[in-house]
């Protein structure tokens, strides 16, 4: 049964219920991830992405079977076989970084993705960005760099949160495309379908030439628990996502965002140890900062209509 708002109280309760929908889905997204660091203790990143994807989907496709009525559009196409690539770069990338370092840190570092956005959307959607965006995504970058520390512990590893970040970005340019006749379920349900078979079939190559071992044999019970449960707390973070959008504005949303750092260095710090120094702090700040800033820009209404003429902005889907 689909229930509508209706009336001012109907309007005032949609947003509200799109914002608690949004901090639940940003305080669960770190207890995935939590389960995914667990499990690269006895697997590789590639096999853990895979086994998280695959529960992710074996959840998310009871969902849409329930919540049918409300995918639109074309599920597979090129366009959604590209958002699942983008995925399957995203996840594994952000799984391999909570091998090597804390889960907070990856995350922070991982935040510079809208940053990275604002960069892209000029030459690849036509989007004009005025110069104080600009210079946000410049003081943004100091802050990365503030965690990152190059030459400092991290090393090399730190580039792996970066990738991960850009390819998110570019899967928020496709979205934009693809939403325009698809509803955001119907993407996600897509996408980890096509990731889901790319990962498979990724690990299958990777292992028939030598260069991992898979050994899903060996992993003991509480591991078989934790791919379920990170498959799990992934696909409801994702509904919960994509019910908050259809409820409130991006604007609206996009502090909410920001709540997955802290639930990270919550959960990291009680499963772990784990918790970020001064300075990387420091550079947490003037992350989130530059990154509200570039959100708070966006809805100016003057840099709304800033796009070319025959583009359209559509909103902001997170399928991370």
């Amino acid at each position: 049964m689909t229930h509508v708002l209706t009336g001012s109280r109907g309007a005032a309760t949609g947003p509200l219920v799109g914002m608690i929908c949004m901090a639940m889905a940003m305080l669960l997204l770190p207890v995935g991830d939590t389960f995914a660091k667990l499990l690269t203790s006895h697997l590789g990143a590639v096999e853990v992405t895979t086994a998280r994807l695959l529960a992710q989907g074996l959840v998310m496709m009871p969902i849409a079977v329930v919540l049918r009525h409300r995918l639109r559009g074309p599920m597979f196409s090129p366009i959604v076989v590209l958002s699942g690539g983008l995925v399957m770069i995203t996840l594994t990338s952000l799984v391999w970084a909570f091998s090597v370092m804390p889960i907070a840190t990856a995350i922070a570092i991982f935040f510079a993705e809208p940053l990275i956005l604002t960069l892209l959307v000029g030459p690849l959607l036509g989007e004009r960005v005025g110069p104080r965006r600009l210079v946000a995504v410049g003081v943004g970058l100091i802050g990365v760099l503030l965690v990152v520390r190059p030459g400092g512990d991290l090393g090399l590893a730190a580039l792996l949160p970066l990738v991960a970040a850009t390819a998110y970005a570019l899967n928020m340019i496709v979205l934009r495309r693809a939403s325009g006749i698809r509803s955001g379920l119907t993407v996600q349900c897509g996408a980890t379908a096509y990731a889901c078979v790319g990962m498979t079939s990724l690990c299958i190559i990777l292992a028939a030439a030598g260069w991992i071992q898979p050994d899903f044999a060996t992993l003991p019970d509480w591991g078989w628990g934790a791919i379920a449960a990170s498959g799990l707390f992934a696909a409801v973070s994702f509904i919960l996502i994509a019910e908050a959008f259809r409820r409130a504005e991006a604007g609206m949303l996009a502090p909410f965002q920001y709540l997955e750092i802290i639930g990270a260095t919550i959960v990291g710090y009680i499963v772990f140890g784990d918790f970020p120094d001064e300075l990387t702090w420091v550079g947490v700040a003037i992350i989130l900062a530059s990154g509200l800033y570039v959100f708070w820009r966006e809805q100016v209404p003057s840099n709304r209509g800033s796009i070319l003429p025959g583009r359209r902005r559509t909103r902001r889907i997170r399928v991370r």
